[in-house]
């Protein structure tokens, strides 16, 4: 393998700039996905049905620190096999639009591809065609040649070593490597954070077809029905009435 000196030049002129430009490109990116968002409207059906798994949810988790009878009144109003807010919320028919028909998801999806993917591969064309065949940096640590097609992009040596990354891989390298830094400046859940992204997109064929809530009321409706109370507070009016007694 052939070692190589590298110019110190290159630190300064092919190394920082393509760092800084990808940064500054994803800070971009972040406020103009911000702007060209549209705001997600919700049924009140649907506010109303996450609230009350939640509050079924809380009901099994602290159902010992309440009486019998107001654990039994609070079930029977979710779990009655005639009135009960399951029961009719199964019985009510699926008003869940299917996002693939839906314009808004396909506009927001669209959006997506123009702020995510169209810059990636603009300012990444422009990267190689600017820093075409510097090299930049060296891994420290050995590679094997396996490496060289995603380190050295743009550069066709065989004789080089796979630990030197050209200026094409560097800014990657850069896009997917910045994902803590957005994080300390822009804060949770980005949209400079190109892995969070890429991780959306490949979930998107999941995300195709909405989860359907009658499965969600049928499995808290069983997880409350096999609940039995146990009263956690009875062995404290119990040393109450004792010491009463003592007094």
């Amino acid at each position: 393998m052939t070692e190589l000196l590298l110019d110190p030049e290159i630190r300064l002129w092919v190394f920082f700039p393509i760092v800084i430009i990808t940064f500054l490109v994803g800070i971009i990116r972040h406020y103009v996905s911000i702007l060209i968002s549209s705001t997600k409207k919700l049924e009140l059906q649907q506010i109303q049905d996450s609230q009350t798994l939640i509050r079924s949810k809380f009901l099994r988790e602290n159902a010992k620190y309440i009486p019998k009878q107001s654990f039994l009144m609070r079930r029977h109003f979710l779990n009655n096999e005639e009135s009960g807010y399951f029961k009719l919320a199964s019985k009510r028919p699926s008003q869940q639009p299917n996002p693939m028909t839906d314009p808004t998801m396909m506009t927001d999806m669209l959006k997506g591809n123009v702020t995510n993917v169209l810059p990636m591969l603009l300012i990444g064309g422009w990267i190689n065609w600017t820093f075409s065949g510097f090299v930049t940096t060296k891994v420290p640590f050995p590679l094997t040649l396996r490496f060289k097609v995603m380190l050295q992009r743009g550069i066709e040596l065989m004789s080089l070593d796979a630990s030197w990354v050209s200026s094409a891989s560097w800014y990657f390298l850069n896009v997917f490597g910045l994902r803590s830094i957005y994080t300390l400046v822009l804060g949770e859940n980005n949209a400079a954070d190109q892995t969070r992204v890429m991780q959306d997109q490949m979930s998107g064929a999941a995300m195709s077809m909405p989860p359907d809530p009658k499965q969600a009321f049928k499995a808290e409706w069983e997880a409350l029905e096999i609940i039995e109370h146990q009263w956690a507070l009875k062995d404290l009016k119990l040393c109450s009435e004792n010491e009463q007694i003592k007094s």
